[in-house]
């Protein structure tokens, strides 16, 4: 890693941080490593984890690519509206403004297809819209052991029957078409490999998921509904969701960065593509240095995993103090060597929630800026 903060450091010199930077070859080599575990399933693109158009636009002209995961039906207009194809929103909405423009827009309605997983929902979107709406099925991917649910807490449907029952609810208003179903096995896309007991329960959840998602689909498919896809997994899961011969499609997005999270991963070989680097503004003792800005955590359960990792290894947060909302202080041998006005470069937990901090990403090809782009934030876009 030492190598490549040097080279970031060299291609952005002239540029004050804070700053964004997005290593191009690594991003290029991450894609490539996506598409090949998918073996051949294509793979949908979670926006949530790019939140940059510049990097759909690229990694969507690459072989074994196809379509977006959306996770605002605000952000899907925007993007049909750009220029994009098959938007999936992989979470239900209830933006009546939004919807009215989807009702409204031929375009729209035939490019993106909503999120559903319960009658309430399609009560909501009868009011507020028109018919002819494309929708998905979420259901429940998660593993049941007895009282413990391993996995989030998603759709309330699980099984064929109740899958079936939702289809039949929604093909009866005449009003939506069942286009596809989708299966998100958190308990095993985003759970690192940090012991037998984990690699254990995955296989075992893998193994359940794989014949209840058979039966799902068919039960669907019997209750009247054309499914054009079947969604599945995550940058954690490829591997796992593509052989199973019901998945027509997988999703990733955090994989073509790399963020700390998946550093736990054995079946995953990516190299990191995202950077920011933050200013040292403060020598308060020899061994700390304090950098402006930083205080970038990420969503889920407040803990160290969550902050923002120093790519040096000689370099750590202070635990007192964390990543700051205005400076975060660092502690360890690089310290001592660090002048105000220095840079330091860390990588987010997450993939694109750090987007929402940064107005523009700079690409970085060998030891230059070859370009810098927008993020959604740097396009005056902000979809919550």
């Amino acid at each position: 890693m030492g190598t490549t903060a040097h080279r970031l450091t060299a291609a952005t010199q002239q540029l004050d941080p804070p700053l964004a930077a997005l290593d191009v070859a690594a991003l290029q080599r991450n894609a490539m490593a996506l598409a090949s575990r998918a073996d051949g399933t294509p793979i949908r693109i979670a926006s949530k984890s790019v939140r940059c158009r510049w990097v759909l636009e690229n990694v969507l002209a690459r072989p074994g690519f196809a379509g977006i995961m959306g996770y605002s039906l605000r952000e899907a207009i925007w993007l049909v509206r750009s220029g994009f194809t098959d938007v999936l929103i992989g979470y239900p909405t209830a933006d009546r403004a939004a919807l009215a423009e989807l009702a409204g827009d031929a375009l729209l309605r035939e490019q993106i297809t909503l999120m559903v997983d319960d009658r309430r929902q399609l009560d909501f979107l009868t009011e507020h819209a028109r018919s002819d709406l494309r929708i998905c099925l979420d259901i429940d991917a998660s593993l049941r052991i007895g009282p413990a649910h391993l996995g989030v807490r998603r759709s309330p449907v699980r099984t064929p029957a109740k899958a079936a029952e939702l289809t039949e609810n929604a093909l009866r208003r005449k009003a939506f078409s069942v286009v596809g179903v989708m299966f998100y096995e958190a308990q095993i896309a985003g759970v690192p490999d940090s012991s037998p007991a984990v690699s254990i329960m995955k296989r075992r959840s893998a193994d359940e998921l794989s014949v209840r998602r058979s039966a799902v689909v068919e039960a669907v498919r019997d209750a009247g509904a054309d499914l054009r896809f079947v969604n599945s997994g995550g940058t954690g899961s490829l591997e796992i969701s593509s052989a199973d011969p019901a998945v027509t499609e997988v999703t990733a997005g955090s994989g073509l960065y790399s963020p700390a999270l998946f550093d736990g991963y054995r079946n995953i070989e990516s190299d990191p593509a995202m950077f920011f680097a933050l200013p040292i503004v403060r020598r308060p003792a020899e061994d700390i240095a304090t950098a402006f800005g930083g205080g970038y955590i990420a969503s889920g359960p407040a803990k160290k995993s969550r902050q923002p990792r120093p790519v040096s290894d000689a370099l750590s947060l202070i635990p007192t103090e964390g990543a700051g909302e205005v400076q975060t202080p660092m502690r360890g041998k690089d310290a001592r060597s660090l002048a105000i006005g220095d840079r330091v470069w860390l990588r987010h937990a997450k993939a694109g929630e750090m987007l929402e901090r940064f107005d523009t990403v700079h690409l970085v090809a060998g030891s230059e800026v070859t370009e810098s782009v927008p993020s959604y934030r740097g396009e005056g876009r902000n979809f919550g």
